[in-house]
């Protein structure tokens, strides 16, 4: 058995320092700076692709699959970088949208309120992604914004589940890394991963996962990562960004052959993401 976890451990480090070689030698980083002139809001986002890919866009031979990545509360949208590597060596074309301003009001909890008083930062937020959304469209037409990819961390996270609610017609997968707000979506044309924490200071709300028999009839893939709420991010341990990856990257690869075991919320489904 020691011998497994070992193979197992090596495997996840293996994949990890694919990602390193692959995001300093083959994915492309440019930060826009965005202005929203009907909202008089600056809008940051940091995009992240691999050329080759990028280069077969251009000459018309492919079709870059896109995602969002929505930073948590207080967390910059460039620490979310083990994230985007993983998406951009896919072949993804990746914006990470900085969502809050050090000028907007605080993030506040309004309990017995929906999504405990948070809907007018989801909305902004989703005017952003959408404002970004269309500036890409503008930037690389060889995209697909017809099938896009929600990925987010705590307040990101529920943020890319209010989206998701709001646009499914969009929306084909959603990744969630500890949102604790929003309820999943309960859809079949969405394939849906959830990252959760054991954080004692960071409870999900009631109702917002999924009961067993949805996650089950719906694919819904839960992965009990045993790290802190704080963690997931790129501040968090090595060991804990390497488990995520090697967990995310098999679920890019599999999400379209639905080749993932259904998710049971009331255990994890995994207690190591590194063996997904």
């Amino acid at each position: 058995m020691k011998r497994v976890f070992a193979v197992l451990a090596f495997l996840c480090v293996l994949a990890a320092g694919q990602y390193i070689i692959v995001a300093k030698l083959a994915i492309r980083h440019e930060m826009l700076s965005l202005f929203d002139a009907s909202r008089q809001r600056p809008i940051s986002v940091d995009i992240a692709v691999r050329r080759d890919y990028e280069t077969k866009a251009n000459l018309g031979l492919w079709r870059l699959p896109v995602a969002i990545i929505s930073n948590g509360n207080t967390v910059k949208a460039t620490e979310y970088s083990f994230l985007a590597n993983v998406l951009a060596a896919r072949g993804y074309l990746v914006a990470s949208i900085q969502q809050d301003l050090p000028s907007d009001p605080p993030l506040m909890t309004h309990v017995g309120q929906k999504y405990v008083g948070r809907r007018e930062v989801y909305m902004r937020c989703e005017a952003n992604i959408v404002f970004v959304l269309n500036t890409l469209k503008g930037r690389q037409q060889n995209a697909d914004y017809d099938h896009i990819t929600l990925v987010g961390h705590s307040n990101g996270g529920d943020v890319s589940m209010y989206v998701a609610q709001q646009h499914p017609e969009l929306v084909s997968k959603v990744i969630t890394l500890d949102n604790l707000r929003v309820p999943f979506v309960v859809s079949d044309r969405m394939k849906i991963l959830s990252f959760r924490s054991k954080d004692p200071h960071f409870l999900t709300d009631p109702g917002v996962l999924p009961t067993p028999e949805e996650a089950k009839a719906r694919g819904i893939d839960i992965v009990n990562t045993g790290a802190q709420h704080t963690e997931m991010s790129d501040r968090g341990p090595d060991s804990v960004k390497e488990n995520i990856q090697a967990t995310l990257d098999r679920f890019l690869r599999d999400s379209a052959s639905s080749a993932l075991a259904p998710a049971d919320t009331t255990s994890p489904m995994i207690m190591n993401p590194g063996d997904y």
